[in-house]
């Protein structure tokens, strides 16, 4: 039996299930601005510390069981897209880490500390950046009114390995480990009971009705959310396998579609406009979704030449990246010369500009292209990252490191750069350097015991000038003090 299919899982699978059931205590259901009141109770469960915790003890599980992408033009536009959420939403505290899971289920969820995947089939399956705006919304609600944490009230006794494990497990259904899996339940019998499955059903409500309001205020259509539940549930009829994964998760009623419907009436429509960036990461999509080049570079030629396509820039981004993909580098870079010259501060066309120089040899090209456009963007992970695996093919490992120290600064935790980080100090003959990243890679991803091996042996490097060995140090106290914590609870102890 999967382990999504247990009583106990259902109990805690709070991950976007889209059921109906009353509204949440406090919430007064003719205002839409009248959020509920949700105590402090989510709050005393777990110290900061330990939420921080969970989450990364979760993401251990994601990393393990899913194919979380590391593309960064594709992460950076759902988390673009998911912090202008959070900007707009009433309540903007917390941290999120939104990601993609490269996989066509239809689908999304929330795990702990603000943890929100995307499946690649969702982007795809959403018309609107409205429709893909408002799974995301629903996800973020979840977050904010602390849902997960308020339905361990009472479990406190759970250490926090085996709740994140639970949570995976819920969450992610049969892609965790069936034994560990199996484990971890039977360590958690009676956890949960009927009443909290119901709890859960109203906090599904919830989390709708938070999330059409902020759809509102960021000024998406809010009527997507219940237009594109209805869009799902009709598209499921003529599924081979049954309804889409979100519906199977998420189930929605009718009951639940009139509901969203009165609550986004409230609002009335709004015409927004997609962004350019919704209708390129899209056809990336439809591209990487061929398993032969050929075939992407014949389904772009067919759609341009019938003139079907939703948005023909984006279409022939699409038909130049699959060029690109076969070799036809010269192909590509024909499709890519309008797109640039109308656009030329867009970072897919940057980006893909600067690959079609670097493999045809004209790294200094590529260099001083993209020299420009990081100056003009410097907190942009795609630009950034493509300037500096264009410095390293350039000979120029150490300016590579430099580029990407400046945008950790801005933007820390982005797991590949410090991977890439690690490699340009290699390159650069900075092994301890080398050691220092590739630890702070192996943090990021869930490993903190290879991450903390990795920084004694950085300090042990020769020639490693003080100001150095005192910055390592400090992680590496940071590292032993987190993962002796960890450990403690790990076998229960507080």
């Amino acid at each position: 039996m999967p382990l999504s299919s247990t009583p106990l899982i259902r109990g805690i699978l709070f991950a976007g299930a889209l059921c109906t059931g009353s509204a949440g205590v406090g919430a007064d259901p003719a205002d839409p601005m009248n959020l509920p009141d949700i105590g402090s109770s989510a709050d005393t469960v777990m110290t900061l510390r330990e939420q921080r915790e969970l989450g990364q003890e979760f993401m251990k599980w994601v990393r393990k069981s899913l194919d979380v992408s590391s593309d960064p033009l594709l992460t950076d536009y759902v988390q673009t897209l998911g912090n202008r959420l959070v900007s707009a939403s009433r309540d903007q505290s917390g941290s999120y880490n939104f990601f993609v899971v490269e996989d066509p289920q239809i689908n999304a969820f929330a795990g702990p500390s603000g943890n929100i995947g995307i499946n690649t089939g969702l982007i795809l399956a959403a018309e609107t950046e409205s429709e893909l705006a408002a799974v995301i919304a629903h996800e973020i609600a979840h977050v904010s009114q602390r849902h997960l944490l308020r339905s361990f009230a009472a479990q406190k006794q759970m250490t926090v390995p085996a709740t994140a494990l639970i949570i995976a497990a819920a969450v992610l259904g049969a892609a965790v480990d069936g034994q560990a899996g199996a484990a971890a339940l039977m360590g958690a019998q009676g956890m949960l009971a009927q009443r909290q499955i119901n709890f859960t059903r109203a906090n599904e409500e919830e989390a709708d009705r938070i999330g059409i309001d902020t759809l509102a205020r960021a000024g998406h259509d809010p009527f997507a959310m219940p237009g594109f539940f209805q869009k799902l549930t009709r598209a499921s009829r003529v599924y081979d396998s049954g309804a889409p994964e979100l519906l199977r998760t998420h189930p929605v009623t009718t009951d639940r579609i009139a509901d969203a419907l009165s609550r986004a009436e409230r609002f009335g429509h709004s015409q927004k406009p997609d962004s350019l960036r919704f209708h390129l990461v899209r056809a990336r999509l439809r591209m990487l979704g061929y398993g032969r080049g050929e075939q992407a570079v014949d389904h772009f030629s067919n759609t341009l030449a019938k003139g079907r396509y939703r948005d023909e820039t984006a279409e022939r981004y699409g038909y130049a990246v699959a060029l690109a993909r076969v070799g036809r580098l010269g192909d590509a870079a024909k499709q890519l010369a309008p797109l640039l010259n109308e656009h030329p501060s867009q970072v897919e066309f940057v980006v893909l500009a600067a690959e079609l120089d670097r493999r045809r040899g004209d790294t200094a090209g590529a260099v001083r292209d993209l020299k420009s456009a990081v100056g003009l963007h410097p907190g942009s992970w795609p630009l950034q990252q493509t300037y500096a695996e264009a410095l390293i093919a350039a000979g120029k490992p150490k300016q590579a490191l430099d580029t990407l120290e400046r945008l950790v600064s801005l933007r820390p935790g982005i797991a590949p750069v410090y991977q890439l980080m690690a490699d340009a100090a290699g390159k650069a003959g900075e092994r301890a350097q080398s050691m220092r990243w590739r630890a702070e890679y192996l943090y990021r991803t869930g490993d903190t015991e290879p991450a903390v091996r990795q920084l004694e042996l950085a300090l042990r490097q020769p020639g490693l000038d003080f100001h150095s060995a005192s910055k390592i140090q400090v992680r590496l106290d940071q590292l032993r003090r987190e993962q002796e914590l960890s450990d403690k609870r790990g076998r229960g102890r507080p």
